[in-house]
C-alpha cells in the first residue's frame, strides 16, 4: 500500500534538499510530508489536487506546501501523449532547518508570513522569470551558496500574489490508510471525467458499497464525490475556454457534460460567472 506519509530523508552534509525530476508524466502518489516543499513546474501540464480545490497547472507554475497538506500532481492524457517528459524542481525543507528561531528575525517576517499559510498551499500567481531562474541556480549550487539562494527565493515568493489551495474553514486531515483509497479515486476521476464517470465504479475500486463510499469521500475530502468531479471539470473547462474558436457546447462536450444549461450552471456555481462571462473576462485582460 502507498503511504500518504512521505519521510524526508535529510544527507548529513545538507541542510534542505533539492530534486529535479525527469519523467513521462509525475507519479508521486496522493501525499503529505512533515516538510516545506516549494516546487516549480519546468515542463508539463495538468491537474493538481491539495486542499479543497482542483486546479490546472502548466509550465512556470511555483507552489509552495507546508506540514501535513495532502496534494498529487496528475497530468492530462494529452501531455503524455506529446511523448515529452515532465520535468519539475523541488525543495524541501525543516521548520527549524536554519536553526529553531531563525525565521523570528525583523528582516525575515514577510517570510515567516508566507510560511505560515504554507499548511493550506499556496500558488504564486504568475512568477516572475527571475524567480523560476533562482530554481534552476539552486540545482547547480551546493553548500552555502545553495542555502544563501534559497533563503533569496523565499524572500523574493514572500512579495508575490498568492492563491491558497485550501480556503475552506479548518485543516483537511488525512490518515496514512488512506492514500492509496483517494489516489484509486482521484486517478479515477482524472482519467475518466471527459466522459462517464460515476460512484458506484469508484466505490467499486476501493471495495465498499455505494452508500459507504459516498460517505467516506466526503468524511475524507469536505465534499459529495459529484462535487468533486464537477470540479474537476468545471477547472478542465476553464482552461479550453481560453481558446476563442470553441464554441460554448463543444468546450460542454469536452469536459463530459451533455448538458449545456447543466454546464452553465455548475460553472457559475464554482467560479461564479457564467462561461461565457469568463471567456469575456479573459478576453478584456488580455
Amino acid at each position: 500500500m502507498k503511504s500518504a506519509f512521505q519521510q524526508l530523508n535529510m544527507p548529513a552534509d545538507t541542510s534542505f534538499i533539492i530534486r529535479e525530476y525527469h519523467q513521462p508524466h509525475f507519479t508521486a502518489p496522493f501525499h503529505f510530508h512533515h516538510a516545506y516543499e516549494v516546487i516549480m513546474i519546468v515542463k508539463s501540464y495538468g491537474k493538481i489536487y491539495g486542499g479543497n480545490k482542483v486546479l490546472n497547472f502548466s509550465e512556470g507554475d511555483i507552489y509552495l506546501f507546508g506540514p501535513g497538506f495532502g496534494h498529487c500532481f496528475y497530468n492530462d492524457q494529452s501531455f503524455i501523449d506529446t511523448g515529452e517528459m515532465a520535468h519539475a524542481i523541488v525543495v524541501q525543507f525543516t521548520e527549524d532547518f536554519i536553526g529553531k528561531d531563525f525565521f523570528d528575525k525583523p528582516e525575515l517576517r514577510k517570510v515567516k508570513k508566507m510560511l505560515q499559510q504554507a499548511p493550506a498551499g499556496v500558488k504564486f500567481h504568475t512568477p516572475a522569470p527571475t524567480t523560476q531562474k533562482l530554481f534552476s541556480q539552486l540545482c547547480e549550487q551546493k553548500q552555502l551558496p545553495g542555502l544563501i539562494l534559497l533563503l533569496q527565493l523565499l524572500d523574493t515568493l514572500s512579495g508575490q500574489r498568492k492563491l491558497l489551495l485550501n480556503d475552506a474553514p479548518g485543516k483537511i486531515y488525512y490518515h496514512q490508510n488512506d492514500s492509496s483509497k483517494i489516489e484509486l479515486v482521484f486517478k479515477y476521476v482524472i482519467e475518466n471525467f471527459k466522459s462517464t464517470v460515476d460512484s458506484k465504479s469508484a466505490a467499486a475500486l476501493i471495495f465498499l458499497n455505494e452508500a459507504a463510499f459516498c460517505r467516506y469521500f466526503k468524511r475524507r475530502t469536505r465534499k459529495t464525490f459529484s462535487q468533486f468531479v464537477n470540479e474537476v471539470r468545471v477547472t478542465h473547462a476553464t482552461k479550453l475556454l481560453l481558446n476563442k474558436d470553441d464554441s460554448i457546447a463543444e468546450v460542454c462536450y469536452a469536459c463530459g457534460y451533455n448538458n449545456v444549461s447543466y454546464f452553465n450552471r455548475q460553472f457559475k456555481l464554482l467560479q461564479g460567472v457564467t462561461p461565457k462571462e469568463y471567456r469575456a473576462n479573459y478576453l478584456e485582460r488580455g
